[in-house]
């Protein structure tokens, strides 16, 4: 069979290379054709047609200045899928691109399998209806996910959270604290403070200084900042001294880092929850540069309580979410330093981290993924 793969940003490309190792044992002779990252270049032994660092646009203005460039990649993918028909396109999140290309794929007869929902249940919940009109079939992350869009009489599948494997796996493979450490020519006799400022260089910059100012008020701690992959480390460097912070950095070992760390600071997504899988208390900050009256306009336009992923998981307040104009180094300082105590917010927030696991499962996500679309294609 052959498959054609979409993912627009660093998680996604893990996630995505996962499924593509599955679909391969299943289906020895898989062909992948991709738009996305180094690990699913090494799952498909090819490199992508576009690489997902040079897509990784956010926010309206960002966009509206590289529209041209996003029109052209998109072309680009619909000239690749009218050259290699694929038996079956699989779009891993990325919304305002994926949505355009499973339209363009559905018209053309070819099966549209989305591989990690868009987050329609925080907001744009308008894009369920081409989703129900293009996608064949949503394989769900996340268990609530399967009864929202049961509401709008779309019938999905909840095939587990790759995150939990992935976790547990790498967690097996890491060195012991002191020799992580040792490693990276850390303070051995200080205790590490986590900050993960995002994949995209619109989040580093809007969240680094702020996080990095609230760190570096807990002296007897180290700061250790977790590089993005697709991220030039010269960015941070250039923060770092603009700052004068005595912060280090970590490449490529994001996990690692979060785990062996007391707390973290982390910008709101996908790395709240692996923060949250890894074991580590930390803040969600989302910075943006926003006012209270941005502010005021994103909690118009978002559906329920919570942003952050542990929270929607156990629909309770598990993690901290300062948002916006909330995110600042007062915010940040005052919930981290209940975190790095022995304190009740701490054990709380364990405690909270343990039943989000149960109501994730256990499933292999991505073997469960990958028989669906292999049956999918075969009953077709």
């Amino acid at each position: 069979m052959k498959y054609f793969l979409i993912a627009g940003e660093a998680s996604g490309d893990l996630h995505a290379s996962h499924l593509m190792k599955s679909l391969k044992a299943i289906d020895p002779k898989a062909e992948f054709d991709f738009l996305g990252g180094n690990l699913m270049a090494q799952a498909a032994g090819k490199m992508p047609i576009i690489h997902y660092r040079d897509m990784a646009y956010m926010g309206f203005v960002e966009v509206a200045k590289h529209l041209r460039s996003i029109l052209g990649f998109m072309d680009t993918a619909k000239r690749a899928i009218d050259r290699i028909q694929p038996d079956a396109v699989i779009l891993v999140d990325y919304p305002s691109f994926n949505l355009k290309i499973a339209k363009y794929a559905h018209k053309h007869g070819i099966k549209v399998h989305y591989f990690i929902s868009p987050k329609v249940w925080v907001w744009k919940e308008w894009r369920v209806k081409d989703i129900k009109k293009y996608v064949d079939h949503m394989h769900c992350i996340l268990p609530f996910e399967v009864d929202f869009y049961k509401k709008h009489n779309y019938d999905t599948t909840y095939v587990g959270n790759p995150t939990v494997g992935e976790i547990n796996e790498a967690i097996g493979k890491m060195t012991s604290t002191q020799e992580f450490k040792r490693l990276n020519g850390l303070d051995p006799d200080k205790e590490i403070i986590a900050v993960v400022p995002g994949s995209r260089i619109k989040e580093i910059n809007d969240n680094l200084p702020t996080m990095l100012a609230a760190a570096a008020r807990h002296n007897d701690y180290q700061a250790v900042i977790a590089a993005a992959p697709s991220i030039d480390p010269n960015l941070y460097y250039q923060w770092l001294d603009r700052l004068g912070s005595q912060a280090l950095l970590v490449e490529n070992q994001t996990w690692a880092l979060v785990h062996h760390s007391r707390a973290a600071l982390v910008t709101s997504g996908t790395a709240t929850l692996e923060t949250a899988m890894l074991g580590t208390p930390q803040v969600a900050c989302f910075r943006m540069n926003g006012s209270k009256w941005i502010y005021k306009f994103y909690r118009c336009l978002l559906k329920g309580k919570y942003v952050t992923l542990p929270n929607l998981i156990t629909d309770e307040p598990v993690i901290p979410e300062l948002l916006l104009h909330l995110c600042t180094e007062d915010t940040i300082h005052s919930h981290l330093s209940a975190l790095l105590a022995d304190s009740p917010e701490r054990k709380a927030m364990l405690d909270g981290y343990d039943r989000m696991s149960s109501r994730l499962g256990t499933n292999d996500c991505c073997d469960t993924a990958a028989r669906l679309i292999l049956s999918d294609i075969a009953n077709n």
